[in-house]
């Protein structure tokens, strides 16, 4: 009778310590995962922004060929 209630026992343990594992790793994994989040949000932010840079970029260059033809067409137009 004592060996089925140590043998019991130990069972209880044995299940008590794997599921306390399993929830101790899974909380872990939803840490990482957030903080994979954090990141991956922040870096799409970089992106949208260098985006933004960039389609200005392209519109005040095309400012500039107008400006610096409009120049042109002055200076020859004063000769």
């Amino acid at each position: 009778m004592e060996t089925v209630i140590v043998a019991i026992l130990s069972l209880l343990g044995t299940c008590l310590g794997s599921v306390t594992g399993i929830l101790t790793a899974n909380k872990l994994s939803n840490y990482r995962i957030a903080q994979l989040e954090k990141k991956v949000e922040k870096h799409n932010c970089v992106i949208d922004r260098v985006y933004l840079l960039e389609r200005n970029k392209a519109v005040i260059e095309e400012d500039i060929k107008v400006i610096n033809h409009r120049l042109n067409d002055l200076e020859e137009y004063h000769k």
